[in-house]
């Protein structure tokens, strides 16, 4: 079985082509979303480990909570989003 690639800077699944970001040549990432990263670059270069939190949470409530609770949705982000690429400290 395939392990199931995220977005390292969102977590949002990367199951389709169409879903994945793209490198500077144009290439799809591996590692990163169409909205997270296009051409090579972050899409929101000064965006916080904070900032991906909040608008994850306002995503996870305008979508019908896919994530769960709101207390839910941020426990699981406030864990798992500082182990992605993006986040990760040293």
């Amino acid at each position: 079985m395939k392990e199931r690639l995220f977005c390292q800077s969102c977590g949002m699944p990367l199951d389709r082509a169409e879903d994945m970001g793209t490198e500077a040549g144009g290439a799809p990432s591996g590692e990163y979303c169409r909205y997270c990263y296009q051409a090579g670059a972050f899409t929101a270069p000064e965006a916080t480990l904070e900032d991906m939190i909040a608008l994850n949470l306002k995503f996870n409530e305008e979508n019908g909570r896919p994530m769960g609770t709101r207390a839910e949705a941020e426990q699981m982000m406030r864990s798992w989003y500082p182990t992605l690429k993006r986040w990760r400290q040293g």
